[in-house]
């Protein structure tokens, strides 16, 4: 995500809290590859500790959450500056625990017995 329409619309979507950061997530309604978006404000820090707290986030949702994020949804994560000081092992865990938590909660797709169109 790059433009701040997206992120606004973002806003929109389902909150989930937690120590570190929050996640913002809309579902997109489409099935899509899922899209993630950072926010860190510069209430948390100077631009060395934002800078530091974004590339912490990018580097573990490449390594491992990446994989529980549900497509079709817009995902933005907005740090706090405690971030800075837990274990990556730990921010892993975290992220992972909020994506999966929004791939969990989605409604299945209904089957309407038909064969998809446009094909």
């Amino acid at each position: 995500m790059k433009t701040r329409a997206e992120f606004l619309a973002a806003r929109k979507g389902r909150r989930l809290n937690g120590p570190l950061f929050f996640i913002e997530a809309l579902d997109r309604k489409d099935e899509n590859e899922a899209r993630l978006g950072l926010t860190v404000t510069r209430k948390v820090g100077n631009a060395v500790e934002r800078n530091r707290i974004r590339r912490r986030l990018r580097e573990a949702v490449r390594l491992e959450c990446g994989n529980d994020m549900a497509s079709g949804f817009d995902y933005v994560v907005v740090a706090r500056r405690d971030l800075l000081g837990v274990p990556f092992a730990t921010l892993k865990h975290e992220l992972s625990r909020r994506f999966a938590r929004t791939r969990r909660d989605r409604p299945a797709p209904v089957d309407t017995g038909r064969a998809p169109t446009g094909e």
